[in-house]
């Protein structure tokens, strides 16, 4: 269980890496030519996109939260 929870914690950690990582920034200078395929994909009002990421951002860091406190129980026992 404990090997299981560890693997769970670092793919949580690589989408959290992933997804914070992709979200544009308050100024966008250069976000806009990055994140340009994108765009063409998710359409060019771009909410769909940030938004989704902001959910993925949040649920990982519950789901993140949550693991780190799992593993804290089972290395106590």
């Amino acid at each position: 269980m404990d090997i299981v929870l560890k693997v769970v914690m670092i793919i949580i950690s690589l989408v959290l890496i992933g997804s914070i990582l992709l979200q544009s920034g308050k100024s966008a200078g250069l976000s806009g030519s990055i994140t340009g395929g994108a765009e063409q994909i998710w359409g060019k009002q771009g909410r769909g996109y940030e938004a989704m990421l902001s959910k993925v951002t949040s649920i990982g860091a519950a789901l993140f939260i949550i693991v780190a406190i799992s593993l804290l129980v089972i290395q106590k026992l």
